[in-house]
């Protein structure tokens, strides 16, 4: 075996390379970890984009229902037609919010809102109050699931 001096550099060397390898592997975990979570995001916010345009289109259907409702209370043939195609559009929203909602309580959500504005197209239901307890639950459940894990603020509550 050689002495110190010869062996000690080519250690050293040895234990820098070591040294440096690790630190380069290191290094990539942490650039795949950021990347990791940076596509998370981004997928979520995607996510966001596309739930919240389909409830923005469920609740401006959801308001022509209501009002068509009040003018089928005045009207006669004319406005029920025109109320059974809004009626239509609003089952036909209510699919593309089935299919781009991450949660079951979202769909379950969205499906009982529609199914009680079909209900009071078709003249099931006499008082509109009754449309509020599953609107709520609707905006509730589209709240859960574009922002999952996070809790609204108390500026936010919905029991007023």
């Amino acid at each position: 075996m050689g002495s110190w001096g010869t062996l000690g550099p080519a250690l050293l060397s040895l234990a820098g390379v070591a040294l440096g390898a690790g630190g380069s592997l290191f290094g990539q975990y942490l650039v795949s970890q950021a990347s990791t979570r940076q596509l998370e995001l981004q997928e979520s916010a995607a996510h966001r984009a596309e739930l919240k345009e389909a409830v923005l289109k469920f609740l401006s259907i959801a308001s022509q229902v209501e009002k068509a409702l009040t003018r089928s209370d005045d009207g006669g043939t004319a406005a029920d037609a025109e109320l059974g195609q809004i009626v239509d559009e609003l089952w036909l929203v209510q699919a593309e919010i089935d299919l781009a909602a991450r949660s079951e309580p979202m769909r379950g959500a969205a499906y009982r809102y529609a199914f009680r504005l079909a209900e009071a197209a078709r003249g099931e239901i006499a008082d509109a109050s009754a449309l509020r307890g599953p609107q709520v639950q609707f905006m509730d459940a589209a709240y859960g699931d574009m922002w999952s894990g996070q809790r609204r603020s108390a500026g936010d509550d919905t029991t007023r």
